[in-house]
Protein backbone atom coordinates (compact mmCIF):
# COMPACT_ATOMS: atom_id res chain seq x y z
CA UNK A 1 0.00 0.00 0.00
CA UNK A 2 1.03 3.92 -0.42
CA UNK A 3 2.32 4.62 2.28
CA UNK A 4 2.89 8.47 1.46
CA UNK A 5 -0.04 9.17 4.62
CA UNK A 6 1.91 10.85 7.67
CA UNK A 7 -1.13 9.68 10.34
CA UNK A 8 -2.53 6.74 9.10
CA UNK A 9 -1.01 3.29 8.15
CA UNK A 10 -3.00 1.63 5.61
CA UNK A 11 -2.90 -2.28 4.98
CA UNK A 12 -5.09 -4.97 2.56
CA UNK A 13 -5.26 -8.51 3.21
CA UNK A 14 -5.78 -10.10 0.04
CA UNK A 15 -6.87 -13.79 1.18
CA UNK A 16 -9.62 -12.17 3.53
CA UNK A 17 -10.55 -8.56 1.39
CA UNK A 18 -9.82 -7.01 4.84
CA UNK A 19 -8.16 -3.17 4.94
CA UNK A 20 -7.03 -1.69 8.17
CA UNK A 21 -5.99 1.74 8.91
CA UNK A 22 -4.02 2.47 12.27
CA UNK A 23 -4.10 5.90 13.64
CA UNK A 24 0.02 6.11 13.90
CA UNK A 25 -0.08 8.81 16.99
CA UNK A 26 0.70 6.70 19.54
CA UNK A 27 2.73 9.69 21.39
CA UNK A 28 -0.10 11.63 21.40
CA UNK A 29 -2.84 8.55 22.37
CA UNK A 30 -3.74 8.80 18.72
CA UNK A 31 -5.11 11.80 19.13
CA UNK A 32 -7.02 13.78 16.50
CA UNK A 33 -5.53 16.49 14.35
CA UNK A 34 -5.85 18.23 10.83
CA UNK A 35 -3.59 15.68 9.54
CA UNK A 36 -4.76 12.61 11.03
CA UNK A 37 -8.72 13.76 10.24
CA UNK A 38 -7.45 14.30 6.52
CA UNK A 39 -5.45 10.64 6.22
CA UNK A 40 -8.33 8.44 8.17
CA UNK A 41 -10.19 9.75 4.75
CA UNK A 42 -7.25 9.59 2.71
CA UNK A 43 -6.53 5.93 3.37
CA UNK A 44 -10.47 5.01 3.01
CA UNK A 45 -9.94 6.88 -0.39
CA UNK A 46 -6.86 4.61 -1.37
CA UNK A 47 -8.80 1.61 -0.37
CA UNK A 48 -11.77 1.86 -2.52
CA UNK A 49 -9.83 3.50 -5.13
CA UNK A 50 -7.39 0.51 -5.28
CA UNK A 51 -10.77 -2.08 -4.92
CA UNK A 52 -11.70 -1.06 -7.80
CA UNK A 53 -8.58 -1.82 -9.93
CA UNK A 54 -8.02 -4.53 -7.78
CA UNK A 55 -8.24 -8.48 -9.41
CA UNK A 56 -9.07 -11.18 -7.30
CA UNK A 57 -10.89 -10.81 -3.80
CA UNK A 58 -12.44 -7.64 -3.20
CA UNK A 59 -12.73 -5.12 -0.09
CA UNK A 60 -14.95 -6.53 1.98
CA UNK A 61 -14.69 -4.83 5.27
CA UNK A 62 -12.15 -2.55 7.07
CA UNK A 63 -10.90 -2.38 10.57
CA UNK A 64 -10.06 0.76 12.28
CA UNK A 65 -7.83 0.88 15.31
CA UNK A 66 -4.81 3.06 17.14
CA UNK A 67 -1.53 2.03 17.21
CA UNK A 68 0.26 1.38 20.67
CA UNK A 69 -1.25 0.15 24.06
CA UNK A 70 -3.05 2.62 25.49
CA UNK A 71 -5.91 4.61 23.20
CA UNK A 72 -8.37 3.82 19.74
CA UNK A 73 -7.94 7.95 20.06
CA UNK A 74 -8.15 9.55 23.19
CA UNK A 75 -10.12 13.03 21.49
CA UNK A 76 -9.23 15.35 19.20
CA UNK A 77 -5.71 17.54 19.87
CA UNK A 78 -7.65 20.78 22.10
CA UNK A 79 -4.71 23.00 19.77
CA UNK A 80 -7.28 22.30 17.09
CA UNK A 81 -10.18 24.17 18.38
CA UNK A 82 -10.09 27.73 17.63
CA UNK A 83 -12.03 30.78 17.16
CA UNK A 84 -11.58 30.59 13.79
CA UNK A 85 -12.89 27.56 13.15
CA UNK A 86 -16.38 28.38 14.70
CA UNK A 87 -19.00 27.34 12.07
CA UNK A 88 -16.78 25.32 10.10
CA UNK A 89 -17.93 21.85 9.42
CA UNK A 90 -14.94 20.71 7.51
CA UNK A 91 -13.48 19.00 10.76
CA UNK A 92 -17.02 16.59 10.68
CA UNK A 93 -15.42 14.99 6.77
CA UNK A 94 -14.48 12.15 8.46
CA UNK A 95 -17.07 11.34 10.50
CA UNK A 96 -18.89 11.16 7.30
CA UNK A 97 -16.53 9.56 5.62
CA UNK A 98 -16.13 6.85 7.75
CA UNK A 99 -20.34 6.39 8.24
CA UNK A 100 -20.86 6.60 4.72
CA UNK A 101 -18.23 4.42 3.12
CA UNK A 102 -19.69 1.43 1.14
CA UNK A 103 -18.18 -1.75 3.81
CA UNK A 104 -18.50 -2.05 6.79
CA UNK A 105 -16.27 0.09 8.66
CA UNK A 106 -15.45 -2.13 12.36
CA UNK A 107 -13.60 -0.02 15.09
CA UNK A 108 -10.84 -1.93 17.11
CA UNK A 109 -11.49 -0.40 20.36
CA UNK A 110 -8.15 -0.70 23.01
CA UNK A 111 -7.67 1.61 25.63
CA UNK A 112 -8.86 5.31 25.84
CA UNK A 113 -12.37 5.87 23.57
CA UNK A 114 -12.61 9.58 24.20
CA UNK A 115 -14.25 12.69 22.80
CA UNK A 116 -13.75 12.72 19.02
CA UNK A 117 -12.43 9.05 19.53
CA UNK A 118 -15.10 7.76 20.56
CA UNK A 119 -17.61 9.83 17.99
CA UNK A 120 -15.37 8.13 15.41
CA UNK A 121 -16.28 4.74 17.11
CA UNK A 122 -19.61 5.58 16.55
CA UNK A 123 -19.71 6.39 13.10
CA UNK A 124 -18.44 3.07 12.52
CA UNK A 125 -20.62 -0.06 12.15
CA UNK A 126 -19.28 -2.01 14.84
CA UNK A 127 -17.61 -1.68 17.74
CA UNK A 128 -15.37 -3.84 19.39
CA UNK A 129 -13.29 -3.36 22.72
CA UNK A 130 -10.73 -4.33 24.98
CA UNK A 131 -12.24 -4.97 28.51
CA UNK A 132 -9.93 -2.83 29.81
CA UNK A 133 -11.15 0.24 27.35
CA UNK A 134 -12.80 3.38 28.44
CA UNK A 135 -15.20 5.58 26.55
CA UNK A 136 -16.47 9.17 27.57
CA UNK A 137 -17.16 12.94 26.18
CA UNK A 138 -14.97 15.11 28.40
CA UNK A 139 -15.95 18.41 26.17
CA UNK A 140 -17.93 19.73 29.14
CA UNK A 141 -14.91 20.15 31.19
CA UNK A 142 -13.63 22.49 28.50
CA UNK A 143 -16.79 24.40 28.15
CA UNK A 144 -18.55 22.49 25.01
CA UNK A 145 -19.84 19.58 23.94
CA UNK A 146 -19.14 16.74 21.19
CA UNK A 147 -19.39 18.80 18.02
CA UNK A 148 -19.47 16.23 15.58
CA UNK A 149 -23.08 14.54 16.96
CA UNK A 150 -21.49 12.47 19.92
CA UNK A 151 -24.78 13.17 22.06
CA UNK A 152 -26.94 12.35 18.55
CA UNK A 153 -25.20 8.75 18.16
CA UNK A 154 -25.37 8.19 21.93
CA UNK A 155 -29.30 8.99 22.44
CA UNK A 156 -30.72 7.09 19.41
CA UNK A 157 -28.12 3.75 21.02
CA UNK A 158 -28.61 4.16 24.52
CA UNK A 159 -31.29 6.80 25.14
CA UNK A 160 -31.20 10.18 25.75
CA UNK A 161 -30.28 10.09 30.04
CA UNK A 162 -27.05 8.03 29.09
CA UNK A 163 -26.01 10.86 26.78
CA UNK A 164 -26.73 13.06 28.76
CA UNK A 165 -24.74 11.23 31.69
CA UNK A 166 -21.92 10.76 29.24
CA UNK A 167 -21.91 14.64 28.27
CA UNK A 168 -22.77 16.35 31.11
CA UNK A 169 -20.58 14.86 33.99
CA UNK A 170 -17.67 13.76 31.23
CA UNK A 171 -16.94 10.92 33.02
CA UNK A 172 -15.32 7.50 31.27
CA UNK A 173 -17.09 4.20 31.66
CA UNK A 174 -16.14 0.89 31.10
CA UNK A 175 -16.29 -1.36 28.07
CA UNK A 176 -18.64 -3.01 29.95
CA UNK A 177 -20.95 -0.88 31.22
CA UNK A 178 -20.57 0.81 27.27
CA UNK A 179 -21.52 -2.90 25.67
CA UNK A 180 -24.58 -3.05 28.67
CA UNK A 181 -25.90 0.64 27.36
CA UNK A 182 -25.56 -0.82 23.38
CA UNK A 183 -22.86 1.70 22.66
CA UNK A 184 -20.50 -0.89 21.41
CA UNK A 185 -20.85 -4.32 20.69
CA UNK A 186 -18.42 -7.23 22.05
CA UNK A 187 -16.47 -6.94 25.05
CA UNK A 188 -12.99 -9.57 24.84
CA UNK A 189 -10.45 -10.40 27.43
CA UNK A 190 -7.37 -8.77 26.50
CA UNK A 191 -5.35 -11.85 25.90
CA UNK A 192 -8.28 -12.99 23.63
CA UNK A 193 -8.41 -9.68 21.57
CA UNK A 194 -7.09 -9.99 18.67
CA UNK A 195 -8.16 -12.97 17.94
CA UNK A 196 -11.85 -12.22 18.61
CA UNK A 197 -11.34 -9.15 16.27
CA UNK A 198 -9.58 -11.31 13.69
CA UNK A 199 -12.57 -13.71 13.79
CA UNK A 200 -15.39 -11.40 14.17
CA UNK A 201 -13.88 -9.44 11.15
CA UNK A 202 -13.08 -12.34 8.99
CA UNK A 203 -16.61 -13.83 8.95
CA UNK A 204 -17.93 -10.41 8.48
CA UNK A 205 -15.65 -10.41 5.04
CA UNK A 206 -17.38 -13.75 3.92
CA UNK A 207 -20.56 -12.69 3.83
CA UNK A 208 -22.72 -12.10 0.39
CA UNK A 209 -20.70 -8.52 -0.16
CA UNK A 210 -23.41 -6.84 -1.65
CA UNK A 211 -25.85 -7.96 0.71
CA UNK A 212 -24.02 -6.29 3.49
CA UNK A 213 -23.60 -3.53 1.55
CA UNK A 214 -27.27 -3.16 0.98
CA UNK A 215 -28.15 -4.22 4.54
CA UNK A 216 -25.73 -1.45 5.70
CA UNK A 217 -28.01 1.07 3.72
CA UNK A 218 -30.83 -0.08 5.07
CA UNK A 219 -30.02 -0.40 8.66
CA UNK A 220 -28.22 3.03 8.48
CA UNK A 221 -31.39 4.98 6.93
CA UNK A 222 -33.77 3.50 9.48
CA UNK A 223 -31.53 4.35 12.60
CA UNK A 224 -30.06 7.84 11.19
CA UNK A 225 -33.40 9.57 10.15
CA UNK A 226 -33.05 12.96 11.10
CA UNK A 227 -29.27 12.20 12.44
CA UNK A 228 -28.26 14.91 10.28
CA UNK A 229 -30.38 17.98 11.17
CA UNK A 230 -29.60 16.35 14.54
CA UNK A 231 -25.76 16.81 13.71
CA UNK A 232 -25.92 20.23 12.41
CA UNK A 233 -27.63 21.77 15.47
CA UNK A 234 -24.94 20.08 17.73
CA UNK A 235 -22.23 21.53 15.00
CA UNK A 236 -24.09 25.14 15.73
CA UNK A 237 -23.78 24.45 19.27
CA UNK A 238 -20.03 23.77 19.18
CA UNK A 239 -19.14 26.84 17.20
CA UNK A 240 -21.23 28.94 19.61
CA UNK A 241 -19.60 27.28 22.40
CA UNK A 242 -16.11 27.75 21.33
CA UNK A 243 -16.64 31.64 21.41
CA UNK A 244 -17.59 31.55 25.24
CA UNK A 245 -15.59 32.83 27.93
CA UNK A 246 -15.96 29.29 29.87
CA UNK A 247 -14.66 27.69 26.52
CA UNK A 248 -11.55 30.02 27.33
CA UNK A 249 -11.10 29.02 30.83
CA UNK A 250 -11.61 25.78 30.34
CA UNK A 251 -8.64 25.58 27.86
CA UNK A 252 -6.51 27.65 30.14
CA UNK A 253 -7.24 25.33 33.15
CA UNK A 254 -6.28 22.17 30.97
CA UNK A 255 -2.95 24.39 29.85
CA UNK A 256 -2.42 25.10 33.50
CA UNK A 257 -3.17 21.37 34.93
CA UNK A 258 -6.10 23.03 37.08
CA UNK A 259 -9.61 22.89 37.90
CA UNK A 260 -11.55 24.96 36.02
CA UNK A 261 -13.17 27.97 36.84
CA UNK A 262 -16.74 28.63 34.59
CA UNK A 263 -18.69 31.28 34.77
CA UNK A 264 -21.56 30.71 32.33
CA UNK A 265 -20.38 33.40 30.15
Amino acid sequence: MDDSLDTVVVEFDSETGVGTLTMNRPDALNALNGQLRDDIVAGLQQLEAENEAREGIALRAVVLEGAGEKAFCAGADIGGFSDESAGDTSARSHYDFVREFPVPVVAKIDGYCLGGGLETALACDFRLASEGSAFGFPEVNLGILPGAGGVQYVSKLAGPSVAKELAMFGDHISAERAAEEGIINRVYDEDAFDDEVDEFVTELAGQAPLAIQAIKKSADMAVHAGLEEGIEYDSRLFADLLKTEDHAEGAAAFGEDREPEFQGK
